[in-house]
């Protein structure tokens, strides 16, 4: 009899405006205040490195600058520029100036045959066929002079602020492509080759160990992004191309594809063969492709897959087409809310990210977040570390509509089908006593009025009380397609240290938000780690893209596995857990002196074709141990001859 497979998260790894996501380190940014101190101060390494602050030499941290950092009397300013340096903040002039940004005016300019333009340009400038009333007039070298005796219609560029000013940016001075050979990489790729690297580094079990295990074809990944790479270097230098009078490159459409986080995760850090897609649906992005991995894993058709997206859209023209449809938190709304406005009169951006607070839009921000997912009878031969369990992902539409972008009843089926499966697994006392909500929490007016609505009705239907909710997109601001990947990364740590993160952008609920069966809180929860056995990872995305996912916790992964492995694989595996955690520690403490030990195996390891052996019912790959088996699909027997 076939036993479905768990799916089982063995490494995680990413970055957002928190940090570095492996070993819980973006997460703790977020419960900051609640860490010991001896905590805070590993917190504030962990970002430091990543900023550039400090630099590890001769043993010792020392200033960017060269002097030598003492722990004692230089620990408060390192704090300060840390917490400055990031989470939810204003645009940083790397990125563009929020203050000057160049916009192009349409203008008219008259001319006729008794009163025509007259311009000098530059010959190479010249339409290579003059249009209709256009005449050279004098010819000065490199220059000609023209006349044009018709209305010319031209762009005036001038500048001009932006409205929104407000990004779950990087942590100031992290530059992932700085880490590798990115030449020509847009930062969404960037970030998916450094996000999918910490998530192998942080496997604590070397790769090619992993790959012999399991035959080529029982590997994926499952990775996009939504916005596709906008930047210079992707689909946006493409596009603008024409426009600017420059040549598109040959590079520009393909590193464009929104697939390429996948790609590129196969090609250059794994080196896979096995399956591989991009799953898109706006902000449920992460967990549709979680989705497909995890039933890829319980059907037995993968036993390794590598799952994440990554999105880099901290641009003008995008936050551009997010304000046209009302969804971003400008500066002037953000001024009107309570508590928007400094002392001295500035804008709050910190706290422009309000879920269920007095809000009025999201704010966007940029993330790479990768888990690696096994089978459980996998994880207990490797000794891989177990982090949680996904035994479920529901997706669901809203059926007809009458706004793309407004909401249905499909969040209500897929958060009740979650609840509903935990339940089964876990009982009625752990749904209403040990389990919490990861909201999608996108901080507009209408999310947080129609998100607290499911909540209370599913809370309603299963008897809970009180259910704790957490929004992490209240420190690191909405990334799109990896927004629930922040979820996820979030979850883990409550899993570990059993302390869920308040929202506390917000100073109270807003009236509107139906709460009385939900635990909003505007400070830190101390669930402690035994009453934080289950989450439900809710998304919510544009265009009826609805999707939640069950997410349990490790303890409890471990009673289950205990009990269907039986005590003495159970015992095997703990002596070879010990190692895997050793080597996952190196790699940490590497990674908190600077050093990311990014992978990218470019033009490495290649392999040839005409190597392929083939033998009776299967193909041995170079470089694979096992081979991929011919016409072992057990499907449609009944029709095979």
């Amino acid at each position: 009899m076939f036993v479905t497979r768990l799916p089982v998260i063995t490494a995680f790894g990413g970055f957002n405006a928190a940090g570095r996501s492996s070993f819980h380190h973006a997460y703790k940014r977020t419960i900051f205040g609640s860490l010991t101190e001896v905590e805070q101060r590993k917190n504030c390494f962990a970002l430091a490195s990543l900023m550039g602050l400090l630099k590890w030499r001769d043993g010792d941290y020392h200033w960017a600058d060269g002097g030598q950092y003492d722990p004692v009397h230089d620990y408060a300013k390192l704090k300060v520029a840390v917490e400055r340096g990031s989470l939810v903040r204003k645009i940083e002039s790397s990125y563009f100036d929020v203050e000057s940004v160049n916009f192009g005016k349409k203008i008219t300019l008259a001319g006729s045959a008794e009163t025509p333009n007259i311009i000098t340009l530059a010959k190479r400038d010249l339409p290579e066929v003059l249009p209709e009333g256009w005449s050279i007039v004098e010819e000065n070298g490199r220059e000609v002079t023209l006349a044009i005796a018709s209305a010319v219609q031209a762009h005036a560029l001038h500048t001009s602020a932006m409205p929104v000013q407000a990004a779950g940016q990087l942590p100031s001075g992290f530059n992932p492509g700085s880490h590798y050979r990115s030449l020509h990489h847009p930062k969404g790729l960037q970030l998916s080759v450094l996000a999918a690297s910490d998530a192998v580094n942080s496997l604590g079990i070397c790769w090619q160990k992993v790959v012999a295990a399991v035959r080529p074809d029982e590997v994926a990944v499952y990775s996009s992004s939504v916005m596709s790479q906008l930047d210079g270097t992707g689909f946006g230098g493409m596009m603008q191309a024409r426009g600017h009078g420059v040549r598109v490159t040959s590079k520009q459409l393909a590193m464009g594809l929104n697939t390429m986080p996948a790609d590129f995760v196969n090609a250059y850090v794994l080196g896979s063969i096995g399956s591989t897609g991009g799953v898109t649906g706006a902000c449920a992005t992460f967990l549709y492709n979680l989705n497909a991995a995890a039933e890829d894993i319980k059907s037995g058709r993968r036993r390794v897959v590598m799952v994440g997206s990554a999105e880099a859209p901290i641009l003008p023209e995008v936050i551009d087409g997010y304000s046209a449809m009302s969804a971003l938190a400008t500066d002037a709304e953000i001024a009107r809310l309570p508590e928007g406005v400094l002392a001295d009169g500035t804008i709050d951006y910190r706290r422009a990210s309000r879920p269920f607070g007095e809000n009025c839009g999201f704010t966007i921000a940029e993330s790479g977040q990768y888990v690696l997912l096994m089978d459980d009878a996998l994880a207990l031969e490797l000794g891989a570390d177990i982090y949680a369990a996904v035994p479920g992902v529901f997706v669901h539409a809203d059926g007809y509509k009458k706004s793309i972008s407004a909401p249905g009843p499909g969040n209500y089926l897929t958060m009740a089908r979650a609840v509903g499966l935990a339940q089964r697994l876990l009982g009625d006392k752990a749904i209403r006593s040990s389990s919490f909500v990861q909201a999608h929490g996108s901080s507009t007016p209408q999310n947080r009025v129609t998100e607290s609505r499911i909540f209370d009705e599913v809370a309603r239907h299963f008897g809970i009380d009180r259910w704790p909710v957490a929004a992490v997109k209240s420190y690191v601001g909405h990334s799109l397609g990896p927004a629930s990947g922040d979820q996820m990364m979030n979850t883990l740590g409550v899993f570990a240290h059993g302390i869920l993160p308040g929202i506390k952008t917000i100073d109270h609920v807003a009236d509107d938000v139906l709460a009385s069966r939900l635990g909003i809180s505007c400070e830190d929860q101390e669930l402690g780690v035994n009453n934080a056995q289950v989450a439900f990872l809710n998304s919510k995305g544009f265009g009826g893209n609805n999707a939640t996912a069950t997410v349990v916790a490790p303890a409890t992964v471990s009673q289950w596995l205990q009990r269907r492995h039986g005590s003495e694989a159970w015992s095997a595996y703990q002596a070879k857990l010990e190692n895997t955690r050793a080597a996952a520690a190196v790699y940490d403490e590497s990674a908190l002196k600077g050093d990311l030990k990014a992978i990218y195996s470019f033009g490495e390891h290649l392999i040839d074709e005409a190597a392929l052996e083939w033998g009776e019912g299967e193909v041995k790959v170079p470089g694979f141990e096992l081979p991929v088996k011919l016409g072992d699909d057990a499907s449609f027997d009944d029709l095979a001859e």
